[in-house]
């Protein structure tokens, strides 16, 4: 099925929803309205870029929630994805370093430096001719013997607008609620 004004108007509402929940740390709400933007976007036969920022809204919001295994589960997935691609675009090595660098973020949060520290060195390697400057930062106080601690971290991921979640960027009056009946779907639909 083709996408239509109406689908998409819908799902990119429901996912304004969901930003402006996550923006008053509401993420369980959030989720909710992200995973159903996702349904209806995937079933509208929207282009692929949508389905890419509900899952990074989607992975925000489990990162901020807590909810890191989540997280470093769709970042190892999606590696897998990336490896088996082996694609030589831009846009595809940018996307996988990004990946990489969420994948360190969450494993510092975790308290495992090693494994973070490997996954930015790999982010930043991938993402030579457009530089991640958080993953940067991240692996120069890592060399130079600093601690990361989580407030460390989370004060250079708003440094460096490392979340796409931001006040700046959602439009209220695009926002569309889910009704009560939809948000039990919209729970079970996809398994973030």
């Amino acid at each position: 099925m083709a996408t239509t004004e109406n689908s998409l108007r819908l799902h990119l509402g429901i996912a304004e929803q969901g930003k402006l929940l996550a923006l008053k740390g509401r993420h369980q709400d959030a989720l909710q309205h992200y995973r159903e933007a996702l349904r209806l976007a995937v079933s509208s036969g929207a282009p692929e870029v949508f389905f890419r920022h509900y899952t990074q809204c989607v992975m925000e919001s489990l990162e901020l929630s807590g909810e890191l295994d989540s997280v470093l589960r769709y970042c190892d997935e999606a590696e897998q994805h990336y490896q088996r691609l082996a694609s030589p675009l831009p846009l595809v090595s940018r996307d996988r370093a990004e990946n990489l660098q969420r994948r360190g973020c969450v494993l510092l949060r975790q308290g495992r430096l090693d494994a973070a520290m490997a996954s930015l060195e790999q982010a930043l390697q991938l993402a030579a001719q457009q530089p991640l400057p958080l993953a940067r930062e991240l692996t120069g106080w890592s060399k130079r013997g600093l601690t990361v601690g989580v407030r460390q971290l989370g004060d250079a991921q708003h440094r460096h607008q490392y979340f796409i979640v931001r006040k700046a960027l959602v439009d209220p009056a695009r926002a569309i609620p889910l009704p009560p009946e939809r948000l039990q779907r919209a729970r079970a639909a996809i398994p973030f």
